[in-house]
């Protein structure tokens, strides 16, 4: 391919570059770049909101380069303010140690493995802040609990000064710490979210004050989440982790929207989109979900969880294969429902006992009962079940 073809490919699906003519030269340079992408640990799950930037790394990765991820143990602890409008709660050094872990296996459903760098930012960060291996510096506890009323430099600032929400001087300087990555790895181009522009056009900065050649930004639309109105997030709940299970991850995708179903074949797929739309929109869905599903658990697992749909939502009929859990006493419906796994507390239990969400032998129960132990299907939500036993 010409470096005009390689560019046209690569410029397919950003939001913006910088520059254009920097990233054409890098590749008719002939040489291995080295292409960053930042993440930081603050949940255990990579989603789909991530594969949108992971799909364009492994799209250099094809072209020869060197794929650089970093994890950021360190930047997990500050929290990303871009585009909150409230402070992110400031994680301790062990869940993001246990965060990190999962990131590098999900990773590799996308990235090619053998041309992966993968970096922790601790590594250089800390000594940049003055702090020992294993502490942080003074400057850092002091930092978190200074408020800062006078800094306009961002809209997501501006917002948060005006609403009177709490901005700490620690948030500010999140830029400055990415930015310092492209610095310790040398980057020669940085990719993120729309929503990163100013924190990667920071790395340019930081990268000409120490002497090196700036690297070029990409940034990629962000993914809009199962509620079809914010980003996909975790913390949000309106996410699709790559560890979904299958039937899950299917029913997830066919409750989006239709409109936000188009927006999901032209972000996570290289389908035609005015074919995919001259379609019937079900079919269109159940393709796209199972396509998702079977790049993240193989396509028998993808079709078997649209059969699975297919059975429970569109013939209303209850599934074949489901957990047995064994109901010895009486006891409270929502103590069954957090006993099976249902449910992760009993606050959730009786929040969805409230919302009408839970049925027992398909019959609505809406008050938090006695249950008497009897042999009967247990149905919260629309995809989980469980047969109870006594």
């Amino acid at each position: 391919m010409t470096t005009e073809a390689v560019l046209q490919s690569l410029m397919r699906g950003t939001v913006d570059i910088v520059s254009r003519e920097e990233l054409a030269k890098k590749l008719s340079s002939g040489k291995t770049l080295r292409v960053k992408l930042g993440v930081d640990p603050s949940s255990r799950d990579l989603h789909l909101g991530h594969s949108v930037v992971l799909d364009k790394l492994r799209q250099f990765q094809d072209l020869g380069h060197t794929a650089v991820l970093i994890i950021g143990d360190f930047t997990a602890q500050v929290g990303d303010p871009s585009g909150r409008d409230s402070t992110r709660p400031v994680l301790d050094a062990e869940t993001v140690a246990a965060n990190a872990k999962t990131y590098t296996g999900q990773a590799y459903k996308i990235l090619d493995k053998e041309r992966t760098e993968i970096r922790f930012n601790s590594e250089w960060l800390k000594p940049f802040m003055g702090g020992q291996p294993g502490s942080g510096s003074d400057f850092i506890t002091t930092a978190k609990n200074v408020t800062v009323s006078t800094l306009l430099g961002r809209e997501d600032f501006k917002a948060r000064m005006e609403e009177g929400s709490p901005l700490s001087l620690l948030e500010i300087l999140y830029p400055v710490f990415q930015g310092y990555d492209s610095v310790a790895v040398k980057a020669d181009i940085e990719l993120g979210g729309q929503d990163q522009r100013l924190n990667v056009l920071m790395g340019r900065d930081l990268q000409k004050l120490n002497g090196q050649e700036p690297q070029v930004v990409m940034t990629m639309p962000l993914l809009v989440g199962t509620d079809g109105v914010k980003k996909m997030s975790k913390s949000l709940g309106n996410y699709v982790a790559f560890n979904d299970q299958p039937n899950d991850m299917f029913g997830k995708l066919m409750s989006l929207p239709d409109a936000l179903m188009y927006n999901y074949y032209e972000l996570l797929t290289s389908e035609d989109l005015a074919a995919v739309k001259a379609g019937h929109p079900m079919e269109a869905k159940k393709k796209l979900a199972g396509q998702i599903t079977a790049r993240y658990h193989g396509a028998q697992q993808a079709a078997a969880a649209r059969a699975h749909f297919e059975q429970v939502f569109s013939r209303k009929e209850i599934p074949d294969e489901m957990e047995t859990f064994r109901a010895e006493k009486p006891g409270k419906l929502s103590c069954l429902i957090v006993a099976s796994g249902m449910a992760k507390g009993m606050n959730e239990a009786r929040r969805l006992i409230a919302q009408g969400a839970v049925r027992l032998d398909g019959e609505k129960v809406s008050e938090d009962i006695i249950f008497e132990p009897k042999n009967c299907v247990l149905q919260v939500g629309r995809r989980s079940f469980c047969r109870v036993v006594k």
